[in-house]
């Protein structure tokens, strides 16, 4: 086999695929100055799913869940990432921690619907994708969340309906973005 050959069968840019998915961790952890408590709720208001879901409909599944898992990561060494500037790893024992958990199957969801941003997806299958990997996070958080509220409807009061009407704006917004910065992703990473 010539060197050549080798060099062929590398992942094409793997640099700028690392710099990719360490800049949506950064935009994930950014989301997290954004933090709007709730009088009634362990669970405040933040712009981290929104830039969860993004990180998979624009890079995919897989890189997509890689910048969720850095930001996860990162916020476990105790870096201060997660909503309110805060990091450690007690976070995973809160409240939110399995809306932490759910923010890693919401890229993966939203990216295996929406598929590789070098194939061309309609706006109604990203707006499909991205609601999907919104209601994708209520899964483990609300779960986990149970355990703190002690009750259902304590638990959907507290930590699902007030956030939908919200996420809901967050989906017009990361929906038409996506369908944009799909179209650069791919330019850039695919040849």
């Amino acid at each position: 086999m010539s060197e050549s050959t080798i060099v062929k069968a590398q992942p094409k840019k793997p640099i700028l695929r690392i710099t990719l998915v360490s800049l949506f961790a950064a935009l994930i952890a950014g989301g997290g100055f954004v933090k709007i408590p709730l009088p009634f709720s362990p669970i405040p208001i933040v712009l981290q799913n929104l830039f969860t879901v993004l990180s998979g409909l624009v890079l995919g599944p897989v890189l997509g869940s890689a910048a969720v898992a850095l930001y996860l990561f990162a916020g476990a060494l105790g870096l201060p990432v997660f909503s309110g500037v805060g990091g450690g790893i007690a976070r995973f024992a809160s409240p939110t921690g399995g809306y932490l958990i759910g923010y890693c199957l919401a890229a993966l969801s939203a990216g295996l619907v929406a598929g590789q941003p070098n194939k061309e997806a309609s706006l109604f299958r990203i707006v499909l994708a991205a609601a999907l990997g919104f209601l994708i996070v209520y899964i483990p958080g609300l779960l986990w969340l149970y355990r703190f509220m002690e009750s259902w409807p304590k638990t959907f009061t507290g930590g699902f309906f007030p956030f939908l009407i919200g996420d809901v704006i967050k989906i017009a917004l990361v929906a038409p973005a996506a369908k944009r910065l799909r179209k650069t992703a791919a330019n850039q990473l695919y040849e």
